[in-house]
């Protein structure tokens, strides 16, 4: 089954299993996908009986944190800040079509730290600032507050040195995160990513798990630990005492970007780009057949239930988020196209 967005986002293409849109709507939720590449935050929604997407850019697209009624999205210079304002969310669209409006309302700028995961918290929203190997809070005063770096790191320093990209929340706080090599000098990660990669845990800086392939998203659900084997295309789950880790299933796609909603798990696929950053992964042998979207897999029996393929427009997923409750939202982005009908919102006068 095929489904063509709306004018302004006819370069992109999309096709997806027909029992999708049951599936989504079944759960009561909507899914964001952030699009590095492409630049573009997508959010998937469902109304009446069908798929619904909504497209906002969103510069180099990346992390994605969501809390009740707000979003933060980060970009390549910003982490933008949406506010949902649900009484407005009838007025947009057709009659009934959203049940959530959400709106920018303010961003920080962090210059480009190559923020990757976020994640909000009591102290604030946590930010994974790659290019400085650390974990921070986003600043209103600063571009960055760090808060915590693996151990093996010397020093803050803007060379991405052990590529730390990932991070598991629990009770609002950074509990793992996932880096591709423990090296402490620049760009140390990039000779040998086959095997180097591992989780470790927050604060201790513990090695969890290790022998993943450039890995990314570790999440914790239901009590257990997960991760994206991203140089195999795999989903594993870590036994947190052992170290040992399993695989739960493949895919055709280099997987980055975790999300859980009911018994299904969302992950995020991409192809890979031509370039030295992905040779001698295990992935890379199957270059042609890797495929860009988003894999559901029912937790309870390991089956690929349902998927959506990007078929044109977007070749990288960066995050995947879960919007629990949300059927179909509307998202205003930053860089409103021009045939999008501006938004107002105002308090009354006086």
């Amino acid at each position: 089954m095929s489904t063509t967005p709306t004018p302004r986002t006819t370069e992109a293409r999309f096709s997806h299993t027909g029992n999708l849109p049951e599936l989504l709507a079944s759960l009561g939720a909507s899914v964001l996908i952030s699009t590095y590449q492409a630049g573009q935050l997508v959010a998937v929604g469902t109304h009446a009986g069908k798929l619904r997407f909504s497209i906002n850019q969103f510069e180099q697209a990346m992390g994605v944190a969501v809390a009740p009624n707000r979003l933060a999205v980060g970009s390549k210079r910003q982490v933008w800040m949406l506010l949902n304002v649900p009484e407005l969310a009838s007025r947009v669209g057709e009659p009934g079509e959203h049940d959530a409006c959400f709106l920018p309302r303010s961003c920080r700028h962090t210059g480009e730290v190559h923020g990757h995961e976020l994640a909000f918290g009591p102290q604030g929203l946590w930010q994974v600032t790659t290019l400085f190997s650390c974990l921070s809070l986003v600043s209103e005063e600063f571009n960055f507050v760090p808060k915590w770096k693996p151990p093996f790191i010397s020093a803050l320093a803007a060379e991405d040195r052990c590529h730390l990209n990932g991070m598991a929340m629990e009770a609002g706080a950074p509990r793992f995160v996932t880096v591709m090599a423990r090296t402490d000098t620049p760009g140390g990660w990039r000779p040998d990513k086959a095997g180097t990669g591992c989780v470790l845990e927050v604060p201790s800086g513990r090695v969890v798990a290790e022998g993943f392939a450039m890995p990314h998203s570790p999440r914790l659900h239901g009590g257990r630990l997960w991760a994206l084997d991203s140089g195999r295309g795999a989903l594993v789950v870590i036994d947190m005492a052992s170290g040992q880790w399993q695989e739960v299933a493949r895919f055709p796609g280099y997987t980055r970007g975790l999300a859980f909603a009911g018994p299904y798990a969302l992950v995020g696929l991409s192809r890979i780009r031509e370039t030295s950053v992905f040779g001698g992964i295990p992935i890379a042998e199957r270059r042609e057949e890797l495929k860009c979207g988003l894999g559901f897999i029912d937790l309870r029996t390991g089956r690929h239930e349902a998927h959506l393929e990007f078929a044109s427009g977007v070749e990288e997923v960066f995050d995947v988020q879960v919007l629990p409750g949300i059927r179909n939202p509307f998202i205003a982005g930053p860089s409103p196209s021009e045939d999008d009908k501006p938004v107002w919102v105002v308090p009354p006068l006086g």
